[in-house]
C-alpha cells in the first residue's frame, strides 16, 4: 500500500487491489440565491400559475480528487403575461473522489453527486417559495442518468459541425 494520493490518473494497475471506490461529502452550500415576486402583492392573490422549471448541472476539479459540483434550478411562474414570480437556487457541494477510474469521474459528477445534492436543493426551492407568499414549490425527483446522457447526445450533435 502506498502513499501516494490518486486522482483517478493512476493506472489501475498500480492502484491498490484492496482500495474501494469511494465518494465523500466534504461540504454542502447555497451558493447563489434568488427570488423575486414583482407584482406582489397582487400576485399572492391565489392564481394558478404555469410553471416552467430548469436545471444545470455543473461539476470542475478543485484539487486532487476533490470536486465542487453544483445545480442550477431556476422556476419562473407565470400567469398570462405577468410574472408571478422567479427562483434561482444553485446549490452546491464539495465532494472526494478516491479509487476511482478516469473514465468514471464524469459520471460519477454528473449523476451521483447531483442525486446526493437534489434533497437539499429541492428543500431550499419548496422553503424560499413557501416565504416568498406561495405554496411551497415541491420539485419532482430529477433522473440524473437521462440529463446527463441527453448532454452527451447534444455534444455528438454539434461536435462534427464545429469540426467544419
Amino acid at each position: 500500500m502506498t502513499d501516494t494520493p490518486t486522482n483517478g490518473t493512476v493506472p489501475p494497475e498500480q492502484m491498490d487491489a484492496g482500495a474501494a471506490a469511494q465518494i465523500q461529502v466534504l461540504a454542502q452550500y447555497v451558493k447563489d440565491l434568488s427570488f423575486e415576486n414583482p407584482a406582489a402583492p397582487m400576485s399572492l392573490q391565489g392564481q394558478k400559475p404555469a410553471l416552467e422549471v430548469g436545471v444545470d448541472v455543473q461539476a470542475r476539479g478543485l484539487g486532487i480528487d476533490q470536486y465542487e459540483v453544483s445545480i442550477r434550478i431556476r422556476a419562473d411562474a407565470k400567469a398570462a403575461t405577468q410574472t408571478i414570480f422567479v427562483c434561482e437556487v444553485v446549490y452546491a457541494g464539495v465532494f472526494v473522489l478516491k479509487n476511482i477510474a478516469q473514465e468514471n469521474i464524469q459520471p460519477i459528477l454528473l449523476i451521483e453527486c447531483p442525486r446526493q445534492l437534489f434533497p437539499f436543493a429541492r428543500r431550499v426551492v419548496a422553503d424560499t417559495t413557501r416565504d416568498g407568499g406561495f405554496p411551497p414549490l415541491m420539485l419532482d425527483p430529477i433522473d440524473f442518468m437521462t440529463l446527463y446522457r441527453a448532454q452527451l447526445a447534444q455534444q455528438k450533435a454539434q461536435a462534427p459541425q464545429a469540426a467544419v
